[in-house]
């Protein structure tokens, strides 16, 4: 900032874009596993300029995954509570779950419900989906991972 002569100050505005993502389970186990495809993701996980989202049912899902392996689970959930906001499911989300499912099994037999709980939390939010599942693959509002 500099100062004019008549005391008046010329200010810049700095404009800081931040982007918001809902992370999914594919998106968290290969950043934790350390995979080149974690590696991507770790580059967006770790800048400060985003905003994470995780849907409880996908912190569930990780959990799991860890305890399946024999892994203590604690380490990656306390890693995601503390690098992402986790989002509880509500009617809302449960709401808009059921739909966003039935409809996308029209097109994509698989897509499973929590694929749907993903999409919706991120909608919610107008954030990006994180992920690498090709159920999202061509879905606009996807950084798709590979």
């Amino acid at each position: 900032m500099r100062s004019g002569a008549s005391g008046d100050s010329d200010t810049r505005s700095v404009r800081i874009t931040v982007t918001e993502y809902a992370v999914d389970t594919f998106a968290w186990i290969e950043y934790f596993a350390g995979t080149p495809i974690g590696e991507r993701a770790r580059t967006i996980i770790e800048d400060s300029g985003n905003r994470l989202v995780t849907p409880a049912p996908m912190l569930a899902e990780v959990r799991s995954k860890f305890i399946r392996e024999g892994l203590d689970p604690e380490p990656p959930t306390l890693a995601i509570e503390s690098l992402s906001e986790v989002v509880p499911l509500d009617r809302a989300l449960a709401r808009s779950a059921g739909e966003e499912h039935a409809r996308q099994r029209k097109t994509s037999k698989d897509f499973g419900m929590m694929d749907a709980f993903l999409l919706v939390t991120a909608r919610s939010r107008s954030a990006r989906v994180l992920t690498g599942d090709p159920h999202f693959r061509g879905l606009a509002e996807v950084e798709f991972l590979e």
